[in-house]
């Protein structure tokens, strides 16, 4: 595949994916596997994992695309358990994209809850180190 490689995880939740960003350690597997148990404990419609770790995104008609890596497909770290098995989709578009252990104002202005990647500007959610990242997804998710 050609489209670059990011170290990023990815679920498809509902009809897009959310975009996990974050440095090692940060709680990029964690938050895909809390949106996954959000899905079985029915606060979510749908979700499934897209890519752990690393994930290949792409540019198309005005859209991100994200892409699981071959090597990696359906394969996700549970942090003390090791590496599980799981259902995943090959590719979903990006509908919103997660920054773990950003710089997370109170009161984020216009322009901070926006990102851009391969030149396609997306809906942002920085969360700051140590704050749970998941209540704050889902409401945005669910709202």
């Amino acid at each position: 595949m050609s489209s670059p490689t990011i170290h990023a995880s990815a679920v498809l939740v509902g009809a897009r994916a959310v975009l996990i960003r974050g440095p090692s350690g940060s709680g990029k597997s964690r938050l895909a596997l809390d949106l996954l148990a959000a899905a079985r404990g029915g606060a979510l419609r749908f979700a499934r994992l897209v890519g752990d770790d690393r994930v290949h995104v792409e540019a198309a008609h005005g859209r991100l695309l994200v892409h699981s890596a071959a090597a990696l497909a359906g394969l996700i770290e549970l942090r003390g358990a090791g590496i599980l098995k799981v259902p995943y989709e090959p590719s979903a578009l990006v509908g919103l994209v997660v920054d773990l252990a950003a710089a997370a104002e109170r009161l984020p202005d216009g322009e901070r809850q926006r990102t851009e990647l391969e030149g396609i500007a997306l809906a942002r959610l920085a969360v700051a180190a140590g704050e749970p990242a998941l209540p704050a997804v889902l409401a945005l998710l669910t709202s």
